[in-house]
């Protein structure tokens, strides 16, 4: 997928601002994104994933180093998809602590 349709169905998904844009809508179209890109393969197709990092912290360096060498639009997209994953993830986790704590009493 190219930049600008990228954006034109980030925009039609959240508004022109990310004004819709919410922890659980993120998460769907990040989903629905992934599920268009393994629909292209073939049935059965597997998928290899070509990883020679033993720990969390060379893969990440392997993934930004990759990262650094893809064509800009791919990137750029990657990097958004990545980015904005986990910022909401990070929204969902403080609304789960604040709603927890507003609940707490009633577990007893």
């Amino acid at each position: 997928m190219d930049l600008q349709t990228f954006k034109e169905l980030v925009y039609r998904e959240f508004g022109d601002h990310l004004e819709h844009a919410t922890p659980a809508n993120v998460r769907e179209f990040l989903d629905r994104l992934q599920m268009q890109e393994v629909a292209g393969r073939l049935p059965g197709e597997r998928f290899e994933i070509h990883e020679t990092g033993t720990t969390y912290e060379e893969i990440i360096k392997d993934f930004f180093a990759r990262v650094l060498e893809m064509p800009r639009d791919d990137a750029i997209i990657l990097l958004w998809t990545l980015a904005i994953d986990l910022a909401f993830a990070a929204v969902e986790h403080q609304y789960a602590e604040y709603f927890a704590s507003l609940f707490k009493d009633l577990d007893q």
